[in-house]
């Protein structure tokens, strides 16, 4: 009854009550299979609510609790989705800002989720998708290496914008940013 509540109060998009309903079953029935579906549910919520300190947090502890679980692809595939849109935030789309001028930490992070999903549950429903956006995010993280040579350049510091330039080619060497890169590196070394 209270998980279909909650489902209920998730499905209305009332996620501030649904979290209170997903903890009143964890806190009721701490080790049932309830209880671990509603973790899950939990960091689903706080990733709805784009509340990715929660939602991170939330996925940790599911991890460490349920090493072996059935949903961990889910889970997974979820701490890769919270970190990836973190970097689609509203303020950047209405700013125009490109995901290769942000910090890329958080692209590393979603990288290293949808790899785990792709390379632990090559079956899974969700390994497909994960593989196309690592895809985007090699090509966005070696963007933004290069970005960050073409600042460095501009401002006059060569040696700084070869080694970055290098430092994306050797990283990322099937990235269509690579192009960029080797001018750059040839600029610099001019």
């Amino acid at each position: 009854k209270l998980y279909a509540d909650a489902k209920e109060e998730m499905e209305a998009g009332r996620w501030g009550t649904a979290v209170k309903q997903l903890e009143k079953i964890e806190s009721r029935y701490p080790f049932g299979r309830w209880a671990q579906q509603a973790q899950i549910d939990i960091a689903y919520v706080h990733y709805k609510e784009n509340d990715r300190a929660l939602a991170l947090a939330a996925t940790d502890r599911f991890l460490k609790l349920y090493p072996s679980h059935p949903a961990l692809d889910y889970v997974y595939y979820l701490r890769g989705l919270i970190n990836f849109n973190e970097q689609q935030g509203w303020l950047a789309s209405l700013g125009g800002q490109d995901l290769s001028e942000r910090d890329l930490q958080a692209a590393r992070e979603a990288f290293d989720a949808f790899k785990e999903v792709v390379a632990r549950f090559p079956e899974s429903r969700y390994a497909p998708d994960a593989e196309a956006r690592m895809k985007y995010l090699v090509n966005a993280m070696a963007s933004g290496e290069v970005h960050i040579a073409r600042y460095y350049f501009r401002r006059g510091a060569y040696v700084a914008a070869a080694n970055r330039a290098q430092g994306a080619i050797r990283q990322y060497p099937q990235a269509p940013a690579i192009e960029e890169a080797l001018y750059l590196l040839m600029a610099s070394y001019d």
